[in-house]
């Protein structure tokens, strides 16, 4: 679907969010922004964006998983659990540094994700950074 922005009031961003907001609550996953003028080409793009929301939340480190490939020697992913008791793999949105030394078990993490799966568990789960207190 091919559309122009409405005219409304707020900044670019804001009437962009609305509409995203608007386009999930109708069921769809999120929006994919083209850049008008730019011409197709395989891989990845600066030209092609995709927008979904997301969500975020807390969990406890139970366990630290070792990398492999790239990652070896560094840690892979953390095994936590969520308040409600599921327990999960996050292994995403860590940078190098963090895998060098990764939060320790015990540690509290805010992690996005982008809903839940019919068994309760985040779907694409990736840190975010440690847990801050207000």
């Amino acid at each position: 679907m091919l559309f122009e922005l409405p005219e409304s009031s707020g900044t670019f961003s804001e009437r962009v969010q609305k509409m995203v907001d608007d386009i999930v609550k109708k069921g769809a996953e999120g929006l994919m922004l083209h850049r008008a003028d730019s011409l197709y080409h395989s891989g990845r793009s600066d030209d092609l964006l995709k927008l979904k929301p997301w969500q975020d939340a807390e969990a406890t480190v139970i366990e630290i998983l070792p990398g492999k490939g790239k990652f070896s020697g560094m840690m892979g992913a953390l095994v936590v659990k969520d308040k409600r008791g599921h327990i999960f793999r996050i292994g995403s949105g860590f940078s190098d540094n963090e895998r060098r030394n990764p939060p320790q078990p015990g540690s509290v993490i805010t992690y996005k994700f982008t809903g839940t799966s019919k068994k309760g568990l985040p779907r694409f789960a990736s840190f975010l950074r440690m847990y801050q207190q207000n």
